[in-house]
Order: structure tokens, then sequence, then C-alpha cells
């Protein structure tokens, strides 16, 4: 586990990253599937894109965490939240946009607030957007000022075919597909999952799968739903196996989350 800084406009806030160890080589998917059954995301049409070129090799130490309580951020867009120089410097140095990282960040100051036991770290959110749609750029799509992506990043039709069968859930109204359900949006939520777990992180008054904020929101409160403590590295791994099941799937995000807790 490893530790950063985030800086809102009144408190310093520091965040625990997850240990991320060898054992995920060791886990058989047959086992993670049977830890949680629950499907939150799945992996896009032809989404396999290359780790970050400097992938760290060694799991960052793991300092005490700040004991200091953030501000209250409930009227707030996430994007809002963490210091604007931070996030510039940090997604320089990531190569992530910083539109994505302003949510990653956001996001993980948000759920210190509504979770604070929880743990989650800006740099697993960030991982999970990086594996799924390369932050929200796959295919061609533009992730935009106002956080939303376009065009909608829509994965395979999940029939079975190189992917669980997930039959049709919304009338095709968020995949445009009456038959099977698709993962869908910058952080890849099927229709079902999206149905119970949407959020609205930029404070608009709409629950958008195709807006960043509120794609990375829902995401960040999911993943501490099922994993409970992040801190933990089983609870770590259980949450994002929640996230889609495959255990390369788990290794291709714990090695950006790796990454990402580098870039202090």
């Amino acid at each position: 586990m490893s530790i950063d800084t985030v800086t809102t406009s009144t408190t310093t806030n520091r965040w625990l990253w997850p240990t991320i160890t060898v054992v995920l080589a060791f886990l058989s998917v047959g086992t993670l599937v049977a830890a949680f059954v629950l499907n939150l995301g799945a992996e896009p049409a032809d989404a396999n894109p290359p780790l970050p070129s400097q992938s760290a090799t060694v799991t960052p130490a793991t300092p005490t965490p700040s004991a200091t309580t953030p501000t209250p951020t409930q009227n707030v867009p996430i994007a809002e939240l963490a210091d604007p120089a931070w996030v510039k410097r940090i997604a320089a140095a990531g190569d992530i946009p910083e539109r994505a990282m302003s949510a990653y960040a956001g996001a993980a100051i948000e759920l210190s607030r509504i979770k604070p036991n929880c743990g989650i770290g800006w740099n697993t959110l960030a991982a999970i957007g990086f594996v799924e749609t390369e932050h929200g750029s796959l295919n061609g799509a533009t992730l935009n000022p106002d956080g939303t992506v376009t065009p909608p990043i829509i994965g395979i039709p999940l029939n079975g075919n190189g992917a669980d069968p997930v039959p049709d859930t919304d009338d095709g109204q968020l995949d445009g597909d009456p038959t099977w359900d698709h993962a869908v949006g910058p952080m890849q939520f099927i229709p079902s999952t999206w149905e119970k777990t949407a959020q609205d992180g930029n404070r608009d008054g709409k629950k958008d799968i195709n807006q960043i904020d509120d794609a990375v929101l829902a995401a960040a409160i999911h993943l501490c739903e099922v994993g409970g403590n992040l801190t933990y590295s089983e609870n770590w791994i259980a949450a994002i196996s929640a996230y889609n099941p495959s255990a390369t799937y788990n290794n291709r995000v714990s090695d950006a989350a790796t990454y990402y807790a580098t870039l202090t």
C-alpha cells in the first residue's frame, strides 16, 4: 500500500492504496468467482491497452494514514474537490487526462467522507479507468471538458461468446441492444448494475453512465460496498474481482494501480 497527498481548498488528505501482491497470480478464476459473483463491469470489445510504460516493479511502502477529517462535500462536484495544481502534476506524471484525474481524485475524497472506513485510493479508480477504456478514450472516443465521453463507449454483446451471457436488462436503452447487455461508459458498467449504483458525481441532477464523474463515483461506492475496507489486500482483490472475475484483469488493474501509486 502507499499514500499520496490530495489537497482540497481547506485541508490535506492522504489516501490509502492497496497492497498489491503476487498473490493475484496464484488466484484461479474459479476462486475469484466463488468469492464474489456480482458482475459490475465487463471488458469492452478490443480493450487490451498496454500498461503504462514505466510500470512499477515494487509495491510502494505503507505509511500511516492521515487522521484529518475532510470538509463536507455533498453539494460540490467531485471534479472540484482536489487541488488543481496537484491534479495537473499527477496527471502529467502518469499520462492521465486531467479531466479524468480530477474525477478519480475527487471520488476518493468524497468516499473519505461518506465511507471513511473504505480507504479506496484514487489510483485504484484510475487503474480501472485505464484498463477498461484508457480513461475514456477507447476506440477513438473523446473525454470532453464537461466529463462526457463521446461517442459512447459500448462493449461487446454479453452473449456468451468470450464473456458470461447477460440477457438484456434495460430494453437496450443504455447499450442499444434489446437482446443482450453490453458494458457502457468510461467505467464500463452493465445496465443492471448501473441501475443499482448510479450516482450524480457532477451534481447536475442527472445520473449519466457516459459522464466520468457520475461513473467513477458509482464505481468507487460499489467497490467499497463489495470489498469493505480496501486497505486489506484480500478485500481489495475481492472488490476488483467483482468488477471482472478474470485473474488476468485483476493483475492488469493491480499493475496499473501500483504504478500510479508511485506518482508522488
